[in-house]
């Protein structure tokens, strides 16, 4: 299973400070947007998790560069989908958004039945930030590479096992896509949420987890994890001494965390792009800049129409992934 990188350069956004300029129509005067009234970022996660946070970096900036208040309101739940069937009905004037994860691109293969076309409900305004994983293990886990992995593995098929933070999450995603390239058999351990299923690969229950560079990293410097290498097709700033998995060997292999706004189908396209703008403005802001890479992400760099593309593109590669290693909800 081959594609293009997403890492292969790391690309910065730059905007004009000057205005929220329309190619081919009006620019939007500040405070503009729906008439002005308050804009509603909707975060299909609960407050403290990737989402969260970068919504909450986001949301005063962009609200600074529409000159009109944006609020974060978090409606987590069925893996994102209750925030999205609410923005894809919401009014479509730009003052309902939605800042979902990557979990978007792999709901249309997962369940069986959507409150809304994924294709058609939604007007893709940008992608935030890019997150690599990190394949970690207990720190008293025999194994020291990827190799190690791969060689036990193969030893013993579906002996070896690895936690996520449920069916279908990016973590489980990130296991199967491994066992698919890597042609061997491992074990899926789902948990209810990413804290839990850490803990227990810190305690030695679970040898491996794909897990989060952000919400792993502080473990993985203090020796409480020990990584074997990252997602991405670059290494990681922040850990910069961890090979990639291309590096290790998985030629191809590739596997990010991402997250994307969207706007109800319908928006006018000149309100579109004075969003689209306004969320690049505020994403070249230096102090985000700082705290993504901090984070261990690096800024996705693309406009509306890049935005769209990655979305098609990732949703084909995890509906392909979801049939190919029969992944179920349950």
């Amino acid at each position: 299973m081959t594609r293009p990188p997403l890492f292969t350069r790391r690309r910065l956004i730059t905007a004009s400070a000057a205005c929220l300029a329309v190619p081919g129509g009006r620019a939007f005067a500040a405070g503009d947007i729906a008439g002005g009234k308050p804009i509603t970022l909707l975060v299909s996660y609960p407050a403290g998790g990737g989402a969260d946070v970068m919504a909450r970096l986001l949301a005063p900036r962009l609200s600074e560069a529409l000159a009109q208040t944006v609020v974060v309101e978090n409606k987590p739940g069925a893996s994102g989908t209750i925030a999205a069937a609410q923005v894809a009905r919401a009014t479509p004037d730009g003052s309902t958004l939605l800042l979902d994860a990557s979990s978007f691109a792999v709901n249309p293969a997962l369940f069986d039945k959507l409150p809304y076309d994924t294709a058609t409900a939604f007007a893709p305004l940008a992608v935030l930030a890019l997150y690599p994983n990190a394949l970690v293990c207990t720190p008293s886990f025999e194994a020291r590479s990827v190799a190690d992995v791969l060689r036990l593995a193969r030893a013993q098929p579906g002996k070896l096992a690895y936690a996520s933070s449920g069916n279908g999450s990016a973590q489980h995603l990130a296991g199967a896509m491994f066992e698919s390239m890597a042609k061997v058999n491992l074990t899926h351990v789902p948990y209810r949420g990413g804290g839990p299923a850490l803990n227990d690969v810190m305690g030695g229950q679970v040898p491996l987890f794909f897990a989060n560079v952000a919400s792993s990293l502080g473990h993985i410097e203090s020796g409480r994890l020990r990584a074997l290498a990252v997602t991405s097709s670059l290494r990681s700033r922040v850990l910069p001494n961890l090979p990639t998995m291309e590096e290790a060997g998985l030629k191809g292999y590739e596997v990010l965390e991402w997250n994307p706004v969207l706007a109800p189908a319908g928006v006018p396209a000149p309100v579109r792009a004075a969003l689209a703008a306004g969320i690049r403005k505020a994403m070249a802001e230096p102090e985000l800049l700082g705290r993504v890479r901090a984070l261990g992400g690096e800024i996705f760099g693309g406009g509306e129409a890049e935005a769209a593309g990655f979305l098609r593109t990732q949703q084909a590669l995890w509906g392909r992934v979801v049939r190919e290693r029969k992944i179920t909800r349950e």
